[in-house]
């Protein structure tokens, strides 16, 4: 397995963990992706809708099965 991989996965999971949290509070994807991540992961919003569509968390067991993460 890559190093970019592993660390790309956790990235998005770390992404996805925050827009659970700030839903919960009240906030839209947009406002949470202009106040808080394009501020802190310098990532476009095209590639944050398509992080939030990668079942990230499923992927690193998956990975952790085959003992490379």
């Amino acid at each position: 397995m890559s190093y970019n991989k592993k660390y790309l996965l956790q990235r998005i999971v770390e992404i996805q963990n925050i827009v659970l949290r700030e839903k919960e509070r009240g906030f839209s994807q947009a406002w949470i992706y202009r106040h808080l991540i394009s501020e802190k992961y310098h990532i476009s919003e095209a590639t944050f809708n398509r992080y939030l569509g990668i079942n990230a968390k499923e992927q690193q067991r998956q990975l952790q099965e085959k003992g490379e993460f």
